[in-house]
């Protein structure tokens, strides 16, 4: 009898362990619940002000601007964030000249902010450019076996885009895309030619405008833009290696002329401040920035190589 009481008194203890801990991890799933919601909702509210805000940017000629140049980039990302992104680093670039150097220069930070976003699309369009190079005696390859199968061009290009991977894919793509609503092949082409701008995008261009218009040995003369492709390809990518320590120094040009002044201003404390209300430091502040800023662009210039 004694056994039996014990052990209906472990079971119900157990039995309530159990029911709190039930209850417990009820609780907790429902603040979970409640709290995701809460997020969820407060997410969508954000990304709709932010959609909003981007389609009314879309609407000014600085966002339309930014739109194309985001979309030759390839970069799928909004407008208006990359232009907050700018004006991020313009406010940020203002301050801390202003706050280094002296008032009157803080005017660079804007300048700052632009530089920061030009130079982010270069980069990206540069980077999808230089991609599209890489890819093109696949594309040659891959457009004259279409065309030696006996496929209209319009159709090749199609089943080019369909086998080959990004960023050739949706440059194609549109091409293919154009010619298929009614517009014609040439301009489809140089739309292509313009968005991507290399000598060996025109050099392909060029020949499926002539062929489509003239007819010709297309296959003969694909296979043998393909092979000339892979040699470019080879030569480019040794002279952007050998040119690289130029491009890196022709950088360093710039950042030591702004090391000088925050060394100087370091030393004594005010000296550029000082060199923008004076006469003599004006010419010399203006001196010196036309030969740092000259040294930067003529060895680009001299390292400028069109491969």
């Amino acid at each position: 009898m004694t056994a039996l009481i014990l052990l209906g008194s472990i079971a119900t203890v157990l039995l309530v362990l159990l029911a709190g801990r039930e209850f417990l991890l009820g609780t907790a799933e429902r603040r979970t619940a409640v709290s995701a919601a809460g997020r969820d909702a407060f997410t969508e509210e954000r990304e709709s002000s932010i959609e909003q805000l981007d389609r009314r940017f879309r609407g000014t000629r600085v966002g339309r601007w930014l739109e194309r140049e985001l979309d030759i980039a390839g970069v799928n990302q909004r407008p208006v964030v990359l232009f907050i992104g700018g004006v991020t680093v313009a406010v940020v670039a203002t301050y801390v000249i202003w706050h280094l150097f002296a008032p009157v220069l803080a005017l660079l930070g804007v300048l700052g902010g632009y530089a920061a976003v030009r130079w982010y699309l270069n980069r990206e369009q540069s980077r999808r450019r230089e991609a599209f190079v890489r890819q093109l005696p696949e594309v040659a390859r891959i457009l004259a076996n279409a065309s030696y199968a006996g496929l209209s061009l319009p159709t090749a290009l199609a089943i080019t885009a369909d086998e080959i991977s990004e960023p050739a894919r949706s440059e194609l793509t549109r091409v293919a895309t154009r010619t298929k609503f009614g517009a014609p092949l040439s301009s489809a082409l140089d739309e292509l030619q313009s968005r991507i701008g290399t000598r060996e995008t025109n050099v392909l261009v060029s020949t499926l405008v002539v062929s489509s218009r003239s007819g010709g040995s297309l296959v003969s003369a694909l296979q043998d833009i393909a092979g000339t492709l892979d040699q470019r390809k080879e030569t480019r990518r040794e002279v952007q290696t050998t040119l690289a320590q130029v491009t890196a120094t022709s950088h360093m040009v710039l950042l030591l002329g702004g090391l000088m002044l925050l060394l100087l201003n370091g030393l004594k404390p005010g000296t550029v401040e000082k060199m923008t209300t004076d006469i003599v430091g004006q010419v010399g502040l203006a001196v010196s920035a036309t030969l740092f800023i000259g040294g930067f662009v003529l060895m680009r210039r001299m390292s400028k190589v069109d491969v």
